[in-house]
């Protein structure tokens, strides 16, 4: 993600709409960049949704997901009132984590992309554990491209 290139919106299959509230702004008149991290985690839950996988239902409550990187790349502001997507896609599957892409596009411009990075984790012991075939295989069957591994 970090100097790769720049999705087009025709990338992602999923894209939750958004508009920029008034309390997201700084002093500069642009959206607070630690706000992206925000719209990045309500995008990665309308992601799951989507795909049918209700989170945290579907792990049982014996395990979740912890996210242990996050990245983002900005390359023009969002401003107050604007009309955004965010999109998302999951980029990658490993055995026991999954890399997630989020872009920021007001129409077909893109704004911002970001990088999460979750690890699957079993809650009683804290250690990370296989992600469950049932979300690899959610995963798998909604993206149009398959997430790499590793």
């Amino acid at each position: 993600m970090a100097h790769g290139p720049r999705p087009p919106r025709s990338a992602f299959r999923f894209a939750h709409p958004l508009r920029v509230r008034w309390s997201e702004v700084d002093r500069q008149d642009v959206v607070f960049n630690p706000n992206y991290f925000v719209y990045f985690d309500v995008a990665v839950g309308e992601y799951w949704r989507a795909i049918g996988f209700v989170y945290p239902g579907v792990l049982g409550g014996q395990s979740d997901l912890f996210a242990v990187d996050a990245h983002a790349r900005f390359f023009a502001p969002a401003r107050y009132d604007d009309e955004l997507e965010i999109a998302c896609r999951t980029t990658r599957l490993g055995r026991t984590s999954m890399g997630v892409e989020l872009a920021v596009f007001r129409g077909d411009e893109l704004l911002t992309i970001g990088e999460l990075v979750y690890v699957h984790v079993e809650l009683a012991s804290r250690r990370p554990a296989p992600l469950p075939d049932a979300m690899r295989q959610t995963i798998l069957a909604f993206e149009p491209s398959p997430p790499g591994e590793g």
